[in-house]
Parts: structure tokens; C-alpha cells; sequence
């Protein structure tokens, strides 16, 4: 969809739940948005997937998934989110299935999001890089635990730790895909978005090559803010269910 004719992504709604397959995954550049919905008096859910615990070569994962999950939590707080829940699935090997559906269907009814954020489905990204597998997993687990979450006689067993279906999980919103149809104003928000990715100070410390995380996160959302007469934006693909 061309810039000029993408609208603005819809924010008349209370709860959103973001869903994702690693720490850090929300930080590249959806934090600045969460950032937006916070201040405007939204409620923000994180859920992973994972502790990221094979994220860092050097590091043994008993070490690392306690780091990863600290440095999640702080950027959370960074943003304004105070609930940060992991799953504990297996970082690097995490397989779409009724496991994985049924843990993301007990986190929407717990939570009863009326929006849910999830990752990319497709075998690439924006700009044709690879997409991790964990991330294809856990989106398309969201998309159908969106629906999983309504219904009463799937995952009978979540009725008897007594949450009800919950059927009111209307858009959901995907970053980072190719096409892309709705633009979000992060311009007021970028500052926070730069100082949740911060947060994950020993994970960037370990990266194959430095990151400059402030113009890492600005320049591609400062190129999607021209395109609509705002200094930052960021887009995502929105999904009706």
C-alpha cells in the first residue's frame, strides 16, 4: 500500500498484548509505539515465548536466560509496562503446535486483550532478511490462539483453572512484514523506544558487530515518519479477526 493512502492504525481500544518469541524482540522498534498506547492510559501485556536463553555464544544458557529475562523486564518498565510473563519454550527450537497455542490461548484469557501484537509468519522480513524461526512459530501460534482464546471446548483445561473464553481480541498488528498497511506516530515516543532496546545492555555488548542503538532505531523510523509528515513512525500489517 502506497504511503499517502495507509491510515493511521486504530487506537480505540483499552488492552493489547504483545506476543513475541524472544527478549529484545519487541524493542526493535515496536516499543516506541507501546511507549504511545501507555501514555495514552492503555493497558500493555508482554508474553514470551522464551528467556532467550541461547541468544549469547559466549554464555552458557543457565546464565543467560535469567540475564535476558532482567534486561526484558527493564525495558519493559522503560515503556510503561509492568507485566512481563515467559512461557519457559525452549529459545532457538520453539515449534508451533497445540502446546504453544494453548499457553498463548491461557495468557489472552487471562488478560483479555482486545488487540495482540505478535511477529512476522513469513520466511522473510522488511528488506528480505531471513526470519528467525521461533519468530514464524510464535506469530502464527498468535493468530490462531487469537481464536483458540473464544472458544469453550478447545483447551478444555483452561476452563477448569477457571478462564473463560475470551472472544474479544479484534486487530492484530505485525511489524517488520513487506506489506504493510497502517502507520503509527511514534515521534513523541522515540526517546523511550531508544531506552527500552538500551535496556538490553549485555545482549548488544555480545553481538557479532557494535550497535549504535539510538540511530539504529531512529533512521528507519524517521524514513517511515516522512513519508507522513511526522518526524518518527513505525508500520505494521493489521489483521481483523
Amino acid at each position: 500500500m502506497a504511503a499517502s493512502s495507509m491510515p493511521h492504525l486504530p487506537e480505540d481500544w483499552n488492552r493489547a498484548m504483545c506476543i513475541v518469541a524472544h527478549p529484545d524482540d519487541i524493542e526493535y522498534g515496536t516499543a516506541s509505539a507501546v511507549a504511545r498506547w501507555v501514555s495514552m492510559g492503555k493497558e500493555v501485556t508482554y508474553v514470551l515465548a522464551s528467556r532467550g536463553e541461547a541468544g549469547i555464544d559466549s554464555m552458557t544458557p543457565d546464565k543467560v536466560g535469567p540475564l535476558r529475562e532482567r534486561e526484558q523486564r527493564d525495558a519493559a518498565k522503560a515503556v510503561g509496562v509492568d507485566i512481563v510473563e515467559f512461557l519457559d519454550h525452549s529459545d532457538g527450537v520453539i515449534e508451533y503446535g497445540q502446546p504453544l497455542r494453548r499457553d498463548l490461548a491461557r495468557m489472552i484469557r487471562k488478560y483479555r486483550p482486545e488487540v495482540i501484537v505478535t511477529q512476522n509468519t513469513d520466511l522473510t522480513r522488511r528488506g528480505g532478511v531471513l526470519n528467525q524461526a521461533d519468530h514464524r512459530a510464535v506469530g502464527l501460534a498468535s493468530l490462531d490462539a487469537a481464536r483458540d482464546a473464544g472458544n469453550r471446548w478447545i483447551f478444555t483445561e483452561l476452563l477448569a483453572e477457571g478462564l473463560e473464553p475470551w472472544s474479544g481480541v479484534k486487530l492484530i498488528l505485525i511489524p517488520g512484514v513487506h506489506d504493510a498497511d497502517h502507520w503509527c506516530d511514534t515521534s513523541s515516543h522515540m526517546d523511550a523506544g531508544v531506552k527500552a532496546l538500551e535496556a538490553h545492555a549485555d545482549y548488544i555488548a555480545n553481538l557479532s558487530e557494535p550497535m549504535d542503538v539510538s540511530a539504529f532505531l531512529r533512521k528507519p523510523a524517521a524514513e517511515r515518519g516522512a513519508q507522513f509528515g511526522v518526524e518518527y513512525a513505525v508500520v505494521f500489517k493489521v489483521w481483523r479477526v
